[in-house]
């Protein structure tokens, strides 16, 4: 698979990045590197190993989920740097 310009494009415009000058070439040199990676994984021979569905043959071992309050309001609060009322106070993370 040829990693070419065209190729980058479409990749940094899916992931929403933009890549200039000597970054695209390396990205471009990684990116050859690692399909040369998993075109070395197509040289094994697989003949006669199964495919491998689940790493273990374990099961998960799941428990009841029961409700109960096991920390007062009070308590969580209590190391708050900020606090209002019931809740805890942050910056703002979000714009509109």
């Amino acid at each position: 698979m040829e990693v070419n310009e065209a190729l980058i494009d479409h990749i940094a415009h899916l992931s929403k990045l933009s890549f200039v000058g000597a970054q695209k070439d390396a990205i471009r040199q990684d990116m050859q590197r690692m399909i040369a990676f998993v075109d070395k994984l197509s040289e094994l021979d697989t003949t006669g190993v199964e495919p491998l569905i689940f790493m273990s043959e374990e099961v998960n071992r799941l428990r009841n989920d029961e409700v109960e309050q096991s920390i007062s309001h009070e308590d969580a609060l209590r190391n708050a740097p900020k606090k209002d009322s019931d809740y805890f106070r942050i910056p703002k993370v979000l714009d509109k």
